[in-house]
């Protein structure tokens, strides 16, 4: 398992791969194709619960998720990521939410949507023994406030707050930064200032290391971004055995006689 420090020192020198996972099959998955880090995603809300954002996943749904992901890999560094409210309000709250995910789950670090108002947690986490991932640009968490999931850091002020977030997260001490659906030129300049690994969704090739949601990845979702990529077509393999499933079922093809057992002390039961 890559530790943190080996992430961070992976900054310019060996892309990172990051992948979400949601369960033990395929957090397994994931890990045996040698993906870096496992990321447990609040985007499990959307992904496999139902949501229309990541805004409804509580704690305790993230911890279950955390921990079934641990318990499925084997290489991989975990990362649980905080849902809303999980972390902001009260610093001891904070620190107990973070440390459920290590102490009890088994996590490795946890992400944290980042702003202002996150340095000194990402601090004190850190001081701590908590690994912290930041996580600016776009932050899902803020979909009400910023009206939608639309590319951040696109003025120049807009872009030299994120620049600024993102030193002052590194120099209080997070491990590596999300940068989520900026301009690839922004996320270049940030990669450029910081000493921490950058691992982008939707900003471009310049970071060190990319993330993607992983029903994303497999063809899952009806839907994807545009920054998303399929690399195969799982949803037309599902589709296709369920279907296989329903007709073998109803035309009495299954189970067959392959599939059934037969015990001859019971022919004289009745």
């Amino acid at each position: 398992m890559p530790t943190v420090t080996e992430i961070r020192e992976m900054a310019g020198e060996e892309k990172i791969t990051m992948l979400t996972a949601y369960d033990a099959v395929t957090a397994s998955i994931v890990d045996e194709a040698g993906t870096d880090i496992v990321l447990v995603g609040d985007s499990v809300g959307n992904a496999e619960m139902g949501h229309d954002s990541t805004l409804p996943v509580t704690v305790d749904e993230m911890a279950s998720r955390t921990g079934a992901v641990v318990r499925g890999t084997e290489d991989a560094m975990v990362v649980a990521d905080m849902p809303f409210l999980s972390f902001g309000v009260d610093e001891s709250e904070s620190i107990e939410h973070c440390g459920r995910m290590l102490k009890e789950e088994g996590a490795d670090a946890v992400k944290i949507e980042s702003s202002p108002r996150t340095v000194e947690l990402t601090q004190r986490l850190s001081e701590l023994g908590i690994p912290v991932m930041a996580h600016l640009g776009l932050t899902p968490q803020k979909v009400n406030q910023l009206g939608g999931y639309t590319r951040q850091g696109t003025t120049p002020e807009a872009a030299r707050r994120i620049l600024d977030l993102a030193n002052k997260h590194e120099e209080a001490g997070a491990f590596s930064l999300v940068l989520e659906h900026v301009p690839a030129n922004l996320a270049e300049r940030v990669t450029d200032a910081l000493t921490i690994p950058t691992i982008g969704i939707g900003a471009g090739p310049a970071c060190d290391g990319q993330v993607l949601v992983i029903n994303d990845v497999v063809g899952l979702s009806e839907w994807e971004p545009p920054f998303a990529k399929q690399f195969g077509d799982v949803r037309s393999e599902m589709e296709g055995a369920v279907e296989g499933y329903v007709d073998a079922v109803e035309s009495g093809e299954f189970p067959a006689e392959e599939h059934s057992h037969h015990e001859d002390e019971l022919d004289e039961l009745y």
